[in-house]
């Protein structure tokens, strides 16, 4: 980088006489005056002082001074882009749990005149949050980049990398779905192969480093609901896979495609049986969870119901599968049944937190995708077994997931409109210390 050379001026006395250590020359100081003898108040820039010897002491130092400032530049651009400070990748579940409410609708066992055209726009809405959230996201990276280490540093927030892949799978079987009416088949096959990949690669990446993190630099006290969300990744994958295996002439192409989904849901499910333990232990020996973070234990759905997704698609798709449905109501049925009793259980929970005062958070947003995974569940099994019950345990679940989704989006909003959103860090409330029991 090219320099200036600037002399050192001499300190100028302050207003009682004597100069200040960082004092610089003041707008009023003028040339001396013709005739006036020698300024005794130093040496003048660049001469050397005498020593009392008679010998002259060294010259002041030169001070480098650059002539342009690209830091001061990119804080600038940083301040100007201050509100994305905080944004974390929880905010992808704003995609998700809006996406699903689109491609839950489209899979309905009942006629409903419109809904067809409600559930294109919810994904198209998903759609453009995506992009929205992708752009606002690498500003964050770019310019609060400290900030976005300590998320993944934070053993609180760095499990919600895993959203980030499950945005991306999911919308990209939403535009398979349901896209496909508003831009065509040909885009629709290309965007949703196009998501798909991209979310598929970070669901693997997330599903390797984020529980390193935890065993490497992260110090947890207890188990929590949200490390399931870089395990689920991968299944969403699982199920979203099928569906681009179908259009895939018979070959190698569509046999890897499917040997690969078959391995990510075994990846998945075999990863969140070793959390959900941990998880129910936690609420046994610690109580419940502080109000705000009990809507998350809706987590534990996802695995749940997105694995009953994904096995109900093979049996779609596998060709030559002897007894497909079968085997999909065999392992669908006694999941889902798990499923509904923690939706009891977590259901019951936030009612008690509600009733204690619990307000408005973005884990509001769990009332969405993990619901949502159920209803496509459900949907998949009444296919296949041709049971009423199970369409219309369909219907009504996807009646809880629309309110749910009302609810944490009027919430969002609300906190955007009144720049609330996105929140900075604070104190996060414990909960009960490590080794606390109740006896009675």
């Amino acid at each position: 980088m090219a320099t200036t050379v600037l002399p050192v001026p001499a300190p100028q006395p302050r207003p009682g006489g004597s100069p200040g250590p960082d004092a610089g020359p003041g707008p009023e100081e003028q040339p001396p005056a013709e005739g006036a003898g020698p300024r005794t108040d130093g040496p003048r820039p660049g001469h050397a002082r005498a020593h009392p010897g008679g010998s002259p002491a060294p010259a002041a130092r030169p001070r480098l001074r650059p002539r342009s400032r690209p830091l001061a530049g990119r804080a600038a651009r940083g301040r100007r882009f201050r509100r994305v400070r905080h944004l974390g990748p929880n905010w992808y579940a704003v995609v998700m749990g809006t996406g699903i409410v689109g491609s839950a609708g489209a899979g309905l066992p009942v006629a409903m005149p419109g809904l067809r055209t409600v559930c294109a726009a919810m994904w198209a809405l998903s759609l453009a949050l995506l992009a929205v959230l992708l752009t606002a996201r690498a500003l964050h990276w770019t310019y609060h980049r400290d900030r976005a280490r300590e998320h993944l540093r934070d053993p609180g927030t760095a499990p919600f990398q895993g959203c980030t892949a499950m945005a991306l799978v999911s919308t990209g079987g939403g535009t398979l779905l349901v896209g496909r009416d508003w831009v065509g088949p040909d885009v629709a096959l290309a965007l949703g192969a196009a998501l798909f990949a991209a979310g598929t690669a970070a669901a693997l990446a997330a599903a390797v480093a984020v529980p390193l993190l935890m065993v490497v630099r992260h110090r947890v006290e207890e188990a929590s609901p949200v490390w399931l969300l870089p395990l689920v990744a991968p299944m969403v994958s699982a199920a979203v896979g099928p569906l681009l295996a179908v259009r895939l002439p018979p070959g190698q192409a569509r046999t890897t495609l499917l040997a690969g989904c078959l391995g990510l849901f075994g990846l998945s499910l075999l990863a969140a049986l070793l959390v959900l333990p941990l998880v129910f232990g936690r609420l046994v020996v610690g109580g419940p969870p502080v109000a705000a973070l009990t809507p998350a234990l809706l987590l534990a759905l996802g695995p749940l119901g997105q694995s009953t997704t994904a096995v109900n698609a093979f049996a779609d798709v596998v060709p030559g599968l002897p007894y497909g449905g079968v085997l999909a109501a065999v392992y669908g049925l006694p999941v889902m049944g798990f499923a509904l009793l923690w939706l009891a259980w977590s259901g019951a929970l936030v009612l008690r937190a509600r009733r204690r005062g619990m307000g408005f958070a973005m884990t509001w947003w769990a009332f969405t995708f993990p619901v949502g995974t159920c209803v496509t569940g459900l949907e998949g099994l009444a296919r296949h077994t041709g049971l009423e019950a199970l369409r219309w345990a369909a219907v009504v679940l996807f009646g809880l997931l629309v309110a749910g989704w009302l609810a944490a989006a009027s919430g969002t909003v609300r906190g955007l409109v009144s720049g609330a959103l996105p929140a900075a860090p604070g104190a996060a409330p414990r909960g009960p210390r490590r080794g606390t029991a109740r006896t009675r």
